[in-house]
Parts: structure tokens; sequence; C-alpha cells
């Protein structure tokens, strides 16, 4: 499995603008008003984040010898393919809420507090699980063994010549 590159988190975050300002300018021109952010929302974003994290301990434990269980590798993949999608989700998150803070910047009445306080908490929380979805990620690297560099090579000792 290949880690969650800088491209594919700045991806999500132009999707997530491009939806939260395209959100925001629909409601308004249908006559309704803005989306706000639940409160919720940021809360459960934070606590997928710290969810993911603890996942992934005991797999670094094991890794590092530290637990007195060997790694099992489909479950240690298991919680790396959702860190992964932890982190895209915390930036397409966090973009959403970019996006619904540039549409509030460009209207000519400034909104309430407890509007900006939803959509910052918003923009905040889903940075915090993409922090969150790289560490579980980083935390269930396995380390290469000396056999991984060469694969397809069967080691020494072993006659490829038939006799």
């Amino acid at each position: 499995m290949k880690r969650t590159g800088p491209g594919v988190l700045v991806v999500a975050v132009a999707i997530g603008l491009a939806a939260g300002f395209l959100v925001d300018q629909l409601l308004t021109a249908a006559g309704r008003p803005t989306f706000i952010p639940s409160v919720t929302l940021p809360i459960l974003l934070v606590l997928l984040g710290v969810f993911v994290v603890l996942l992934a301990v005991p797999i670094r434990r094991a890794t590092r010898g530290t637990a007195g269980t060997p790694v099992n590798p489909f479950r240690a993949l298991r919680i790396a393919m959702l860190a992964k999608a932890s982190s895209i989700v915390g930036a397409v998150f966090a973009g959403f809420g970019g996006g619904l803070t540039i549409f509030l910047l460009t209207r000519p009445v400034t909104p309430s507090v407890g509007s900006w306080g939803a959509v910052l908490a918003t923009i905040a929380s889903g940075a915090l699980l993409v922090a969150a979805g790289l560490i579980a990620e980083h935390l269930c690297t396995i380390r290469k063994d000396d056999d991984d560099e060469h694969p397809g090579d069967p080691g020494p000792g072993f006659d490829a010549q038939p006799h």
C-alpha cells in the first residue's frame, strides 16, 4: 500500500472547497439560509481521529516487539486503509469548511459569531482528522525485511540450474 501523498490531500481539499462554496451559493440563490455545520460535526471528526490512532497503537507495539503477539498483517492493512480514508475525509471536510468560509467572506453582510464558530471548528477538526489519519498510517507501517529488497530472488543457496 502506498502512503497518502500530499497531492491526494490537496485534491481532496480542493473538492471540499468547491463543494462548500457551491452549496452555499445554491442555497442563497434559492432564497434559503446558508449552510452552517452542526456543532456535533467537529466533535465527531475529532473522535474519529482519536479512534483511528487508538486502533493503530497496538499495531505499532506489535511491529516494535513491545507487545507479546505477532503482527497480524491483515489487521494492520485494514487499519492503515482506515487511516488513509480518514485523512482524505478530513481533508474534504476541512476544504468544505474553507468553502463555506470563502462564501461568508464574499457576502456584504457579516455573519453571526455562531456561524463563524461552527465553520472554523469544522476546518480545525478536519485538519486534526488529517493529522490523526497520517499518524495512524505511520504507526501501521511494518519495517522492511532484508528479503523484501530483492523480490523474486530466491536467496542464497538456491540453484536455478537444472541438473
